[in-house]
C-alpha cells in the first residue's frame, strides 16, 4: 500500500530529476520566461499585455536557434484583425529605435534592465528617446509582412538572449501530472 510518504518522495524525486534536466542543459539553451528580481527567481514578470487587441492568434512560434549564429525565428508573429490595426506597448519604455529596416517599419521599446522589444512591420511616428506607457499606440500593422494574414513580428530581447515573447503574457511552464495519492490507512 502507498502511502503519503511514497508521494513526498515521489514527487520529490521528479524535481530532483527536472533541475537535474534544466542544469545539464548547458549555455546554448535560450533563457527561459522573464523574470521579476523583486519577485524571487522563476517568477513570471507582471504586467505586460499583449500588443495587438483583441487576443491574437499565434501565426508562427518562437523557434530559437540552437546556436546564435544559426537560422531560427527569434520572436512570434501575432495576428492582426486587419492591416492597419494599432500595435500596443506591452509595457512602458522608451524608444530605442524607429525607423526602417530593408524594407519594414521597425520599433524597439527600451523597458530596462537590458530588457528591449521590437515589433515589425510597423509603421510608427514615435522616435528614438520617446517615453512610452503601457497601452500606448505605438503605430500601426503594415501590409505584406505576412501572408495571407497580416501580422505583427514580436522579438523580445535580454541583453543578446532573444526570449519567447508568449513568456511575458501568459504562463508557458508544462503541467506536471502526479500519481493519485491512496487514502490514508482505515
Amino acid at each position: 500500500m502507498k502511502t503519503p510518504a511514497y508521494a513526498a518522495v515521489l514527487a520529490a524525486s521528479l524535481l530532483l530529476v527536472l533541475s537535474r534536466v534544466t542544469a545539464s542543459a548547458g549555455p546554448a539553451m535560450v533563457p527561459g520566461p522573464p523574470t521579476d528580481p523583486s519577485a524571487g527567481a522563476g517568477t513570471v514578470a507582471a504586467g505586460w499585455s499583449w500588443p495587438l487587441s483583441p487576443r491574437p492568434g499565434v501565426l508562427r512560434a518562437f523557434e530559437p536557434p540552437a546556436r546564435p549564429w544559426l537560422s531560427g525565428h527569434r520572436g512570434v508573429d501575432l495576428r492582426a484583425a486587419h492591416d492597419g490595426a494599432p500595435v500596443i506597448s506591452p509595457a512602458s519604455g522608451t524608444v530605442s529605435f524607429a525607423g526602417v529596416v530593408v524594407d519594414r517599419g521597425v520599433i524597439t521599446l527600451d523597458h530596462g534592465s537590458g530588457l528591449r522589444s521590437s515589433f515589425e512591420a510597423v509603421r510608427s511616428d514615435l522616435r528614438a528617446g520617446d517615453a512610452v506607457a503601457q497601452g500606448d499606440v505605438l503605430g500601426w500593422i503594415q501590409p505584406g509582412h505576412c501572408t495571407p494574414a497580416p501580422c505583427v513580428h514580436w522579438g523580445v530581447r535580454r541583453g543578446p538572449d532573444y526570449l519567447n515573447p508568449l513568456a511575458f503574457v501568459t504562463d508557458l511552464r508544462p503541467s506536471v501530472l502526479l500519481p493519485p495519492l491512496d487514502p490514508a490507512p482505515g
